[in-house]
């Protein structure tokens, strides 16, 4: 499923209307007004004005001249023509001083980063040059500059979506053990186990696909804030273990509502299958105190993953000669002669739990523990 991200228009210039200025014309000055001079009595003398000594000072306004008339040129603007391209939305000119991260800035969508146009644009570096078109609707499955199809996803928003992934899957299985996924946006074998076993627990179809970002399955992984116990048979023991081939995913837990573990494991190889169980008792624990823990398989005595020592980590027996049995080399695919591999460590914390470990036994009674064998493995 291809993923459309809808992008922001680019306003390219801001059109403004051309300010009309009324002409500028200089009102005339009013005339002065007439002066008049006469003589009057000293501030003391209370005498009438001899009419005699009055003189009228006749006068004259000067002439007025008006200011020159002057006009504003009018003010222009100017509008950049439409861009001839597929989408004109979805495309921005490069102006002066742009860079990548900074158009990336202009929209209000996670998914449009620096990094992300360039992926979009094919562009081998950071460098852009003004009047350069840039197609910034990332991930919508179309060259928005000339309209031919994009075939793969944007490779920057499809990290961004699996490392999301990997963030919640690490929420979920926080506390049961297996390490947690390097969240790195690379939805690898590592990642793809993961998510088969969330699928597993959370009842959806099991598969060690990539989960389709948008989609029903994603949307229930994460409205999923505590991972379920598997819904097998085996949860009806009260101490079970549950192998799954399909995602090489090993469950433990008591009685049906209390996870304790989730490992990963190896399964055995093609004409070696590791055998289907329903609610198996464990028979029979070998700790193989004089070598450290290691047993050299006497059927497969296999050099491969400890040469020095064994090639099974204090197996614990279900059937026959096939064991859950610790392994220093635990691929993401079945690799074994029909045991199930754990590592070291988790073998160690597994026996811990169970309440064994320092010496051999043959008694289910004391194991305490039955198994579950389930699914198909599909290679890749």
């Amino acid at each position: 499923m291809i993923l459309a991200t809808a992008c922001s228009s680019i306003v390219e210039g801001r059109d403004t209307s051309p300010t009309e200025l009324a002409p500028l014309t200089a009102a005339p000055t009013p005339a002065a007004p007439a002066a008049a001079a006469t003589t009057s009595a000293p501030d003391d003398d209370a005498a009438a004005p001899n009419p005699t000594t009055t003189l009228a000072a006749e006068t004259t306004a000067a002439p007025t001249t008006a200011a020159p008339t002057t006009t504003a040129p009018p003010t222009t603007t100017t509008t950049m023509p439409p861009l001839d391209v597929y989408d004109p939305a979805c495309v921005v000119r490069v102006v002066s001083g742009d860079t990548l991260d900074l158009i990336a800035a202009r929209f209000d969508d996670e998914t449009v980063s620096g990094a992300s146009i360039q992926v979009e644009n094919g562009l081998e570096g950071e460098l852009i040059t003004p009047d350069q078109l840039l197609d910034v609707c990332v991930d919508n499955g179309v060259n928005d500059i000339t309209g031919e199809p994009i075939l793969e996803r944007n490779a920057v928003v499809l990290s961004m979506e699996v490392m999301r992934q990997q963030e919640h899957l690490n929420v979920l299985f926080a506390g049961l053990g297996i390490r947690e996924l390097l969240v790195d946006g690379i939805s690898g074998p590592v990642t793809r186990q993961r998510l088969c076993a969330a699928r597993l627990a959370m009842g959806l179809p099991v598969s060690t696909d990539d989960m389709v970002p948008g989609s029903e399955e994603e949307a229930a992984l994460f409205a999923t804030t505590v991972l379920p116990v598997p819904f097998t048979s085996s949860i009806l023991s009260e101490r079970w273990v549950l192998i799954d081939r399909t995602c090489q995913i090993m469950f433990a837990g008591e009685g049906i509502d209390k996870l304790v573990f989730v490992f990963p494991t190896s399964t055995g190889d093609v004409g070696f299958e590791t055998r289907d169980q329903d609610r198996k008792p464990a028979t029979r624990f070998n700790p193989a105190l004089d070598n450290g823990g290691w047993h050299n398989s006497t059927s497969y005595p296999v050099a491969e993953d400890n040469p020095l020592n064994g090639n099974m980590y204090k197996p614990l027996y279900f059937d026959g000669g096939q064991a859950i049995h610790g392994a220093n080399n635990v691929p993401t695919s079945p690799q074994s002669k029909g045991c199930a591999r754990l590592r070291v460590e988790h073998q160690d914390m597994l026996l811990y739990w169970l309440g064994i470990g320092g010496e051999p036994t043959t008694s289910t009674r004391r194991i305490n523990l039955t198994v579950n064998v389930q699914g198909t493995w599909v290679p890749r």
